[in-house]
């Protein structure tokens, strides 16, 4: 209902100081009411998802989570006004007429995608273990078609969309009848004050509006100095809780804030002379040119094992390696790979890490060479423009190889066909090419893929094998049952308070399917090839897990088992540990004849390496921990005390790996200052 005052007032009347005091308090109403809702959104966040809280985190941590975030969203409710406020007070003055009917528009427009982002966040995190990140931005290049099915699937899309169309009515309902309520309008109305006690009341008003302003601008400070936001929100014990601070818009502005990050590629900063020491360091070399190549290049001390006329290399989704530590044996879901590890002709690293957080990154890994460095290579015209020097199909080719890349799903995801291909693969092929075969949106079932890459393989021709499934990705939408999966003897091995939590069984489920199925290929493999290597790892971890405050290790783990014909326990250091950039090198040095040339950034497991880094952890054999700290804090791999760490080494090691990827990619081999000025 529009309200009865004619659409425009005269002169004296609207520029009065009651119709300021109405429009700011407009304002401050509005501000108000996004807090309050961000607040509650907050407090039943963490109330519902209470269980992802770790030991030890008490009603301290809580309410300083609580109180660190209403200060947070004082930014947030501060922006969110200012859309609707504008507008609003401008037509408080111009058209009176339509002001409230502008304010209840643009906030239900507002209220709509601050509804939908918050039912989300409930999957998402249980999904991540994060509020919203960089994720959104990369499921942007992923199949959308894939994406779509999977919510409607897994996330049961419409039933989640209706539910948060009817909280944003809800709110806007609320929102409504607050701003209908005059109790502020007509707290004076009728009385009579001295001149005096009017203009010190009318101060006292602006200056608490500037102090309003203030806290939404600076997240509940009056200065920067104090200011919260998305970077120093995080000050509790507890990751969760960290995560729970951050408000879903601020979330998303955290993400987008990264995204560019990357785009820019500013998220790193070494100078040239950085790089180059630390690429020395790296390479065991003198720091004496500017030709990054240089210190890239490496020569084969041997090969280890007679040469091989297969080589795979099996990236499996979602495979982590924590279903393989001894306290999990009696869940039954990992018996092919445990078998496999307890075989004469195998080895196994426990102490690995993905490249990064998705499967892209895995790919990229293995396909160039590269670790994870602000840059998302599948997108970058440079890597279209030729093989970059470290990618390991044309490597595999000098060695006499034939190079082949199997993917189960499609070959427009992520541009996995055209980039392998530019980064040397003679051949790639994905579900497309297999027919029409059973699976899910996101690539044919395991069993389906390891068919068609065994048929492929001819047992007198050399070939260079990457094959990446997917069935263990959700939807899990896999029948289990016809399957063979036996879900009550599952069930009677976990713990009690999990044997009720039928989507836990549905993704142990996938990664028995996937795990059975990686031990049948192997088998099939050495059967028609005995003299096959073959390289087994996750393509990442941090999916799902029994425990819902895991470790570090057991949550970003993944395992590196290697097998074939020459391989034997101690073919792999024992105090190895490494990540998906010291796969190929790994290769390298077990085939390859002494003096053979090879570019790469990490080093053979076999040799030299004893350390791995990622996106944002470095482990070892005995420790793991944030990269990204100062200090390094390092945990304990096996739960006991936090082992000790040579901090310079790590730091020079995780700097070098990082520089050196971030720079060759995008810049080329020449360590040239001139090209940063236009970053």
């Amino acid at each position: 209902m529009m309200p009865s005052m004619p659409a425009r007032l005269p002169r004296s009347s609207r520029f009065s100081w009651q119709h300021l005091y109405m429009g700011i308090l407009k304002g401050l109403k509005v501000f108000v009411f996004y807090l309050a809702v961000l607040s509650v959104f907050r407090m039943f966040f963490i109330f519902w998802m209470a269980s992802y809280m770790g030991a030890g985190t008490g009603s301290h941590d809580v309410l300083t989570a609580i109180w660190r975030g209403t200060r947070l969203s004082m930014q947030t409710a501060g922006a969110l006004t200012l859309v609707s406020f504008v507008p609003g007070f401008l037509l408080h003055y111009l058209w009176p007429r339509w002001e409230r009917c502008c304010v209840l528009v643009l906030n239900a427009i507002l209220l709509v995608p601050l509804s939908i982002l918050y039912v989300a966040s409930f999957p998402f995190y249980r999904q991540f273990h994060a509020n919203f990140n960089q994720m959104l931005f990369t499921g942007a290049n992923d199949d959308l078609y894939a994406l779509l099915i999977t919510m409607v699937q897994q996330y049961y899309l419409p039933v989640r969309l209706a539910g948060a169309l009817l909280l944003a009515y809800v709110l806007w309902r609320i929102l409504r009848a607050f701003l209908d309520n005059e109790f502020f309008e007509n707290l004076f109305v009728g009385m009579r004050l001295p001149r005096l006690v009017r203009w010190l009341g009318r101060l006292a008003f602006l200056y608490l509006t500037y102090i309003v302003v203030l806290l939404g601008i600076f997240g509940g400070s009056l200065g920067w100095q104090t200011s919260v936001n998305w970077e120093n929100a995080g000050v509790t014990k507890d990751e969760f809780l960290n995560e729970a601070i951050l408000d879903n818009v601020q979330a998303c502005y955290r993400a987008y804030s990264l995204n560019e990050r990357m785009l820019a590629c500013n998220g790193l900063d070494f100078t040239t002379d950085d790089i180059r020491t630390l690429a020395a360091k790296l390479a065991n070399k003198p720091a004496d040119t500017d030709d990054l190549d240089v210190y890239l290049t490496r020569e084969a001390q041997g090969a280890q094992i007679e040469k091989p006329k297969q080589v795979v290399v099996i990236v499996s989704e979602s495979f982590a390696n924590w279903p393989l530590l001894d306290k999990y044996k009696d869940i039954p879901i990992s018996q092919g790979m445990r078998s496999l590890i307890a075989e004469d002709d195998t080895d196994y690293c426990p102490t690995f890490l993905p490249n990064g957080a998705s499967t892209v990154s895995a790919v990229t890994g293995v396909v160039t060479g590269f670790a994870d460095a602000n840059l998302y290579l599948t997108t970058m015209p440079e890597s279209f423009a030729a093989p970059y020097p470290t990618a390991s199909a044309p490597q595999m080719q000098k060695l006499g190889y034939d190079a082949n890349f199997w993917y189960a799903g499609p070959s427009t995801w992520e541009r996995i066909g055209a980039f392998t291909q530019a980064q040397g693969f003679a051949h790639f092929y994905s579900r497309g090419d297999f027919g029409d075969v059973p699976g899910s949106v996101w690539g044919c079932e395991d069993e389906v893929l390891y068919e068609k890459v065994l048929a492929g393989l001819d047992a007198d021709t050399p070939s260079f094998n990457v094959v990446l499934n997917a069935s263990n990705h959700s939807p899990y939408d896999l029948d289990l049952d016809a399957k063979g999966f036996d879900r009550e003897a599952v069930r009677e091995a976990l713990p009690e308070d999990h044997q009720q939590d039928e989507e836990l069984l549905k993704e142990l489920g996938h990664y028995w399917y996937a795990d059975r199925e990686l031990a049948k290929f192997v088998k099939e493999i050495k059967e028609k090839c005995p003299d096959s290597l073959i390289v087994i790892v996750g393509d990442h971890a941090d999916r799902y897990n029994i425990d819902k405050t895991p470790t570090t290790y057991e949550r970003y783990g993944i395992p590196f088992i290697i097998t074939g014909r020459g391989i034997h326990k101690g073919t792999l250091l024992p105090d190895s540990a490494g990540s998906q950039i010291d796969i190929m090198p790994t290769i390298y040095e077990l085939i390859a004849p002494q003096g053979f040339s090879y570019m790469s950034v990490g080093s053979s497991l076999t040799r030299t390496n004893r350390q791995g880094v990622n996106y944002g952890f470095f482990i070892t054999r005995h420790a793991i921990g944030k990269a990204d700290t100062v200090p390094l804090v390092p945990e304990s791999v096996d739960g006991g005390e936090a082992p000790g760490l040579d901090q310079q080494a790590m730091e020079d090691y995780i700097n070098a790996v990082r520089s050196i990827s971030w720079w060759r990619p995008k810049y080329g081999p020449m360590l040239d200052e001139s090209k940063l000025q236009d970053r």
